[in-house]
């Protein structure tokens, strides 16, 4: 595995350490309009990374094996695996999210704190996935995706990692941990994007023709966590344009990022 590669997997997991290190520096607590403009943030670089780093990829790749007129089939097929599984690891997961006192998934016995720390965790699982992929297509020698383009996808996400890693961090903070504890288990919800992606890695990389399905396969992962669970979350409370907005700006620097780097 090149430095390259090493580098662009631990990118993403750098924005979660540094946004969770933000528990050192503010209050207990994030302003609920904060926190909603951040998510919306957050959503936008992914259904942006969703759009121009993995579907549009997954179609151009597949036109090779199955033509043009086939070449949404891989993306429609890999889309729909990305949702049923991140819909089964909804349901099977326990976690809680931050203003809600139910718990999802199967019910056990564990902190409420580890609860927050799972759902992020779930929040997390598909973007790991995605940056994995991208190298790996990168690495196969695939030619719709470069050096630039895999970058510009773990830049990103790294960036909207910044403030998932403060939201997660700061509530648990409140919830009573002390701040290294609450820093450790921010920065441990985001060990498992490098991990992902490295096992994605694995699997995308022994056979380049499934390179489509798993770029569609992380594309419908990350919406899945979008629609699910960022966007009701950022629209919670008062009425508010600043999620929508934040949404937009996030969706223009991936745009940006994709397009000057890729």
């Amino acid at each position: 595995m090149s430095i390259e590669i090493i580098q662009g997997l631990l990118i993403p997991f750098l924005g979660t350490s540094l946004g969770a290190a933000c528990v050192f520096f503010m209050k207990n607590q994030i302003n609920p309009m904060v926190q909603r403009g951040l998510l919306g943030f957050a959503a936008g670089i992914m259904v942006a990374a969703s759009v121009w780093s993995l579907l549009i990829p997954a179609m151009e790749q597949a036109v090779l094996g199955w033509g043009e007129m086939l070449s949404c089939v891989p993306a429609v097929t890999g889309f729909w695996g990305g949702i049923l599984f991140l819909l089964l690891l909804d349901h099977f997961i326990p976690h809680q999210h931050m203003n809600s006192d139910e718990t999802e998934g199967i019910c056990c016995n564990i902190s409420h704190s580890a609860k927050l720390v799972l759902a992020v965790v779930l929040h997390n699982i598909p973007e790991g996935m995605a940056v994995g992929v991208v190298y790996a297509s990168w690495y196969m020698g695939a030619s719709d995706i470069t050096l630039g383009a895999a970058v510009a996808l773990a830049v990103g996400i790294a960036i909207q990692n910044f403030p998932e890693g403060a939201i997660i961090s700061m509530p648990l903070r409140a919830d009573g941990l002390s701040k290294g504890k609450a820093f450790f288990y921010g920065v441990l919800s985001g060990a498992v994007e490098p991990v992902g992606a490295f096992v994605t890695m694995l699997f995308a990389g022994i056979i380049t023709p499934v390179l489509p399905f798993f770029l569609s396969f992380a594309a419908g992962a990350m919406l899945y966590v979008v629609v699910e669970e960022i966007i009701p979350e950022m629209s919670e409370g008062e009425h508010s344009n600043i999620g929508t907005i934040m949404f937009a700006i996030g969706f223009s620097v991936m745009m940006i990022l994709d397009t000057t780097l890729g």
